[in-house]
């Protein structure tokens, strides 16, 4: 107990500089907009930041005083040329996302650094810029390159009327910048202008500084470039291709699905993959004839059942499970088409079909969601594409740009030719998006269940096609209109040298300075 002469000890700041994590998204996005007050970082979006720390986890750091996160510092590596060579924020960044990522790049590319207002005094902003620097160092780098904005240039371009006039005043010491004059006592140097780097930047006049940082433990007359980094580990892929025929209950239908996730986890796979609205089977249970719409409505209500037992499994086998898809009526009272990710830890995830076809839009009723997350699990980033929205190359480019480099295609199809137009869809997006694409679909028959009667399949594991993958662009493949399943391993480290080092590299290639997806719709 505390003497009546004792003060009692005050609490003490804590202040911590760490890794940022997926789960500090919504805080990092609100120290965004309260800097920035929606003008220059407007279009920082969840995506983009889930992009920033799934491409280089290592790269993104938070500040966090007394439990709440107060600033924010974004990096990633990139090759010599370009970080030395005229460029806008947009280019250099892939879009926000820091998708050109390079792992065996030579400096490290700051492309953000804020701090809530109201903690600038305490020089969070200054240890921010120390963890650039000891990544820098930790990593071999030559140094750190960035665009420094230059904010009081507008109100000063009478007087200066070029950006390089008013930066030479800045270091000639005749005025000062609050960043430029930051950065130089921080021994970057100014080696050239950056016209256009943001337009949106009123206070620069849309130019930034070409700041430099060069790193005191390189030599920098002869300075070889370094193999970074330890290979990922392989990552096991299972593919099923399900049978439709008939059943006389539900505990038969769940009875056929653990036996193939039971199988895979057998198999140490770390991932099953179910095909699009394989619950199918499920309407042959129907005593009485129903509408199209009216079966589709009645399979919905089994959804919620389903993904209870796989989500069980998931925990119990030790296996993440791609659930395929299933209809579900959502809060609105809108009949959706999604498919649902049970990860080994317990947790769920749900991505909607954004692209319904005609057939489920005249038949079912069936509508198109809003938004196309990547997952995290502890093999890494993933994304998931329905059948149909595997045809549409934007979507899979931003599900790569939020960093997945694996992409799930649950399908269903009826004849040859719709499943031709998934499989070459999907492997073009391997290619072009130098990733690995996973197909699960149906096959067989189901005689009397209106418009979901015949199937045609063959469910397969994509990759690129370079030297480091399989000849065709084929890990795996199932014999077609069969039922069972097929295995893959796959490695990131041929995925990374593929993007940084292949024969083609469509990622890296991308032409930031003419066009780029952008999603409309916010995705929280």
């Amino acid at each position: 107990m505390t003497k009546p002469d004792q003060k009692k000890p005050a609490n003490k700041t804590h202040l911590i500089i760490r890794n940022a994590t997926q789960r500090d998204i919504p805080a990092i996005k609100k120290v965004a907009n309260d800097v920035y007050g929606g003008a220059q970082m407007a279009s920082y979006t969840s995506d983009m930041l889930r992009g920033q720390i799934s491409n280089f986890p290592e790269g993104q750091f938070v500040a966090v005083l007394d439990n709440k996160i107060v600033g924010y510092c974004g990096t990633f590596i990139i090759d010599e040329d370009e970080a030395l060579s005229k460029h806008t924020w947009r280019e250099i960044t892939g879009g926000g996302f820091a998708s050109r990522h390079e792992p065996d790049g030579d400096y490290l590319y700051g492309m953000e650094v804020c701090v809530l207002p109201e903690y600038r005094g305490a020089r969070i902003g200054q240890r921010l810029y120390n963890e650039r620097k000891k990544l820098c160092i930790h990593k071999r780098l030559k140094g750190i390159v960035f665009g420094g904005r230059m904010p009081g240039f507008a109100a000063k371009k009478r007087k200066f009327t070029t950006p390089e006039a008013y930066l030479e005043a800045i270091k000639e010491g005749q005025i000062r910048d609050q960043v430029i004059s930051f950065q130089l006592k921080n021994d970057f140097e100014i080696i050239g202008v950056l016209p256009g780097y943001l337009a949106s930047d009123a206070e620069s006049a849309g130019f930034a500084a070409h700041m430099l940082w060069k790193n005191p433990r390189i030599d920098h007359t002869d300075a070889p470039k370094v193999q970074r980094g330890r290979l990922p580990d392989t990552v096991r892929i299972s593919t099923v291709q399900w049978m439709q025929r008939r059943v006389t209950s539900f505990e038969e239908f769940m009875t056929q699905v653990k036996f193939f996730i039971e199988t895979s986890s057998d198999y140490k796979a770390d991932f099953v993959t179910f095909p699009e609205l394989f619950a199918l089977q499920l309407l042959s249970l129907l005593t009485e004839e129903m509408t199209p719409e009216q079966s589709i409505l009645e399979m919905a209500k089994y959804t919620d059942r389903i993904v209870d037992e796989m989500h069980k499994m998931a925990v119990r086998y030790n296996i993440n499970i791609i659930g395929g898809s299933h209809p579900k009526i959502d809060d609105d009272g809108v009949l959706k088409n999604i498919a649902y990710v049970m990860l080994r830890d317990g947790t769920i995830h749900q991505q909607e079909k954004i692209h319904v076809t005609p057939n489920e839009r005249i038949w079912w009723k069936m509508k198109g969601g809003n938004a196309v997350r990547a997952i995290e699990t502890d093999c890494g980033m993933i994304g998931v594409l329905i059948c149909y929205d595997s045809e549409f190359p934007e979507l899979a480019r931003h599900l790569v740009d939020q960093g997945a480099v694996i992409l799930f295609v649950p399908f269903s199809t009826d004849e040859r030719q719709g499943y031709m137009r998934v499989r070459y869809c999907s492997q073009a997006r391997a290619i072009e998006n130098q990733c690995y694409v996973v197909l699960s679909g149906n096959v067989g028959n189901l005689p009397g269940v209106p418009n979901v009667d015949i199937h045609y399949g063959q469910s397969c594991i994509l990759s690129p096609c370079d030297f480091y993958f399989p000849r065709d662009g084929i890990a795996a493949e199932c014999s077609p209109n069969t039922e069972m399943v097929s295995f893959a391993d796959l490695r990131y480290a041929n995925i990374n040298t593929a993007r940084n080092s292949g024969t083609v590299q469509n990622l890296k290639d991308r032409r930031f300075d003419l066009y780029a997806v952008e999603w409309n719709k916010e995705q929280d």
